[in-house]
């Protein structure tokens, strides 16, 4: 993804990296959707989970479908990547996010190698280049969690193996997805349904916005004056969404966005690497909490998202966070449902998918 515009970033490579990449993954079709369920594509279209743009409106659905098969079906994919291998590397601390991960591919019968990159950043010791090619000489499948959106973007230029954005500064697509299955789950189609998000403009927003808009679902972003999300994801969500029908509204007024709403979600106003702005926002952020009374606002049967972790008593109060209306935990679980279901697609799991156990 370019950081200065709405173009996926894989379309600037002028056939170099980007058509090697395609012809090693027996150049992946550009099309089509897991419309049943009892098939994936034959080869994803998708070299890379750099952002929600690289998947599209076919690669959403594509994901969320197998992930609900995957949900109701572990064991029938208990072997699917065997000898396949992953390694992760992290610059920022986790709880959800490795655990999912190493935990998915686990059950998917392939194996998972952590790096703790919370220590210096992944490019500071040699050239992200020279990390990428031996990286694609020894693993299947890279998995980043940066602080910084250009170093997955990088990897993911210079290596012939698949790469996932497992957190930048800018997306968070594992989540958004993770978050869209809880809606999907709870709600059913989710076309008419719609997802207010409370608070800061931040990197899990714009995956919210960008998923949204290849659902065609509805979404509405509340934020504080200044902190509005970037333009160009806006900019991208709002191009898809003139293609699927979805309706996004960017507010300040927090009580308009939730009114009516299917669901309210805020996220951490203090993201991590914004330390230094901690006491700024805490003084701007507050009018933002969602509390029960705001909650009241939302539709009788409106849920509550968070991706965690959460501040309780900051953006959101305990008594919505153990509420029978919070999701918090079924969002976690599904984390590992959507990152199987991405690992499966990205390594070339296969066309048809294993058998129904007789003993489903």
């Amino acid at each position: 993804m370019s950081s200065s515009g709405v173009v996926s970033y894989k379309s600037q490579l002028p056939g170099t990296q980007g058509q090697k990449k395609e012809s090693r993954l027996n150049r992946r079709a550009s099309g089509g959707t897991a419309t049943g369920l009892e098939r994936a594509p034959q080869a994803f279209w998708c070299p890379d989970l750099v952002s929600t743009r690289d998947l599209g409106p076919a690669g959403v659905d594509a994901v969320l479908r197998l992930a609900g098969i995957m949900k109701s079906r572990p064991a029938d994919f208990r072997n699917t990547l065997k000898g396949r291998q992953m390694v992760m590397f992290f610059e920022k601390p986790s709880l959800r996010t490795r655990l999912t991960f190493e935990a998915g591919m686990a059950s998917l019968g392939g194996s998972a190698m952590f790096v703790d990159q919370t220590h210096e950043r992944l490019d500071a010791r040699e050239q992200l280049s020279d990390v990428a090619h031996n990286l694609e000489r020894w693993v299947d499948l890279i998995v980043l969690r940066t602080f910084s959106q250009q170093t997955i973007e990088g990897m993911a230029r210079h290596s012939c193996v698949p790469v996932i954005n497992a957190l930048s500064d800018r997306e968070h697509p594992c989540q958004a997805l993770a978050d869209y299955l809880t809606l999907m789950e709870r709600f059913g189609d989710v076309k008419d349904r719609c997802l207010a998000y409370v608070g800061d403009g931040n990197n899990v927003a714009h995956s919210l916005l960008l998923t949204a808009a290849c659902l065609g679902s509805s979404i509405r972003v509340a934020t504080p004056p200044g902190y509005a999300p970037d333009p160009h994801i806006v900019a991208a969500a709002r191009e898809i969404a003139g293609e699927t029908g979805a309706e996004i509204q960017l507010l300040n007024d927090l009580h308009e966005a939730v009114l009516g709403a299917d669901a309210v979600y805020t996220d951490a106003w203090v993201s991590m690497g914004q330390e230094k702005e901690a006491d700024e926002r805490a003084q701007i952020f507050p009018p933002y909490q969602v509390n029960a009374e705001l909650m009241a606002e939302a539709a009788p049967d409106a849920i509550f998202m968070h991706c965690l972790p959460a501040h309780r008593g900051v953006e959101v109060t305990d008594a919505v966070m153990d509420s029978p209306q919070s999701m918090i935990f079924e969002q976690a679980e599904n984390r590992l449902h959507v990152q199987k279901a991405i690992l499966y697609l990205l390594l070339g799991g296969g066309d048809r998918l294993p058998a129904r156990s007789a003993h489903v």
